[in-house]
């Protein structure tokens, strides 16, 4: 590093990497309960919102209600449950704004590495800014991970046979063209997740015909989009205490449910497709179109709200086709079966591309951190790394309510430390019978591709992801932060 560069060395107390629904609530923790510690939020885009403000395909929106996904301090009060992209969008930025937060974020700043000194007892932190993308360093004490789990730079699309032969347009919906009109178009969207289950009745509205090519289902289920037990409580009861209700409700809901499909699967199997049957009437093909070969949760489940994509099909706009992609052809997709379907254009809503702790590259004193090697320690922190946490949502519940709670038990670290004297903090794994198993139990494809990149969490606690709110809550509020695995010290001072 060139002299000049020496000089632009700036210091924090607490570095937080992404400035989206993660990083403006590690920001709020951060104020409320370690208001001495000074923090920076580095964004690697232009503007703040993380995954609200990159999705901008049509109909956008939660697959999880606003009672969970919206922070614990700041209720959420719009009249939906089941929002829309640009109201969480405008949600996230009031909520920056309102605490002052949006004045820590630095933009078009993009951490590359981070490199941890026992001896200096701080990571030196690697930023590339601006378009240029000058070189930046940054040190801090504790560097918060909350960039996501996914490359926002592009999403994944399959090598289909026959693309270039192709002669209408293809698009991703991670990156939404702002000059793509689908009025009168005929459409078809290829994939059976969230994005695709929103695109299509979305789309229908103006389109001359949608076409969700699935090569095989996934559980489905409608929800309202309001919640009438929300809009009650808040006609009698203070906006907090009524957001609080509303949002234990759907907690307790959401894991009474999970909790079943696990317990009795055939039984969680026979409610959703009961309800699915109900909305699309008894000659509806479900069997091919609406039941998956796995359990349900075994891969997460998706929400229609109103129930709209039925109502898409139910009235002719939108249709539902079982099978799998042969080749393109210069102007539509041949199935494996021999079917055409005639398109012109095709929305490949095929997932995405997961990524380990942000495509940021680690070190400790000197030594690659290679994260497949470590274990995941309560959800958030890895075996043998320094001061370092990340966020990460459920995968059977809301994001934010394990964020909030992985926020606010940083903070309880990072004030353990103050008192003790202490600037290390460690995961160590002592146990040579801790077995590993894969950070995530899920049979998606987007995770299959990648979990073998990722941390692996061990086969009991505080190693195990749990994907348990009532739990975590119990454990991360008021579980010992010296625990006997989290190895605490004071190298400078030694």
């Amino acid at each position: 590093m060139q002299e000049e560069e020496r000089q632009q060395v700036q210091h924090v107390d607490v570095l937080i990497v992404g400035a989206g629904l993660s990083g403006i609530g590690a920001g709020y923790h951060l104020q409320a309960n370690c208001p001495g510690r000074s923090y920076a939020i580095l964004e690697g885009r232009e503007r703040s919102g993380g995954t609200w403000d990159l999705f901008r395909y049509p109909g956008v929106r939660s697959d999880s209600d606003m009672y969970t996904l919206g922070y614990s301090f700041r209720p959420w009060t719009n009249a939906k449950s089941i929002a829309d992209g640009p109201t969480i969008l405008n949600y996230l930025r009031e909520t920056a704004a309102q605490h002052g937060i949006d004045r820590k974020v630095r933009f078009s700043h993009r951490v590359v590495r981070a490199s941890w000194s026992t001896a200096d007892a701080c990571w030196s932190v690697d930023v590339e800014h601006g378009p240029e993308r000058l070189p930046l360093r940054m040190r801090c004490n504790f560097l918060f991970l909350c960039s996501g789990y996914y490359r926002y730079e592009a999403g994944y699309t399959p090598e289909f046979a026959g693309i270039g032969d192709y002669t209408g347009r293809v698009v991703h919906p991670q990156h939404w063209p702002e000059d793509l009109d689908c009025s009168g178009k005929r459409v078809v969207v290829i994939g059976s997740g969230a994005t695709a289950m929103t695109l299509v009745p979305a789309l229908a509205k103006t389109a001359a015909h949608v076409v969700l090519l699935q090569r095989s289902p996934t559980y489905v289920v409608a929800r309202p989009a309001q919640d009438p037990i929300a809009h009650g409580l808040r006609r009698f009861l203070p906006d907090k205490l009524a957001y609080g209700l509303t949002r234990w409700k759907n907690v307790l809901l959401a894991m009474y449910f999970f909790s079943l499909a696990r317990r009795k699967p055939e039984r969680a199997k026979r409610m959703i497709l009961g309800g699915v049957r109900q909305a699309l009437g008894t000659d509806y093909d479900i069997a091919t179109h609406f039941t998956p070969r796995y359990n349900p949760w075994d891969q997460r489940i998706c929400l229609v709200p109103d129930g709209d994509l039925f109502a898409a099909l139910n009235a002719g706009r939108a249709s539902m086709v079982t099978d799998q992609v042969d080749t393109f052809t210069p102007h539509g997709i041949r199935l494996k079966s021999g079917v055409e379907l005639e398109a012109d254009v095709v929305v490949t809503a095929t997932g995405l591309e997961l990524q380990v702790l942000g495509g940021v590259q680690l070190d400790v004193d000197g030594h690659r951190v290679d994260p497949a090697a470590t274990f995941n320690y309560k959800g958030m922190m890895f075996s043998d790394v320094p001061n370092l946490a990340s966020s990460f949502g459920y995968t059977n519940a809301s994001w934010t309510l394990k964020s909030d709670l992985t926020c606010a038990y940083v903070c309880r670290l990072l004030n353990h430390m103050e008192k003790h004297g202490c600037t290390q903090c460690t995961p160590r794994n002592a146990d040579p019978t801790l077995a590993p198993e894969p950070w995530l139990d899920f049979s998606s494809g987007y995770v299959q591709r990648a979990v073998g990149r990722f941390p692996k969490q061990g086969s009991r606690a505080p190693w195990r992801v749990y994907q348990n709110y009532a739990r975590d809550l119990v454990s991360l509020r008021f579980g010992a932060v010296d625990d006997g695995v989290m190895e605490f010290s004071n190298p400078r001072r030694a």
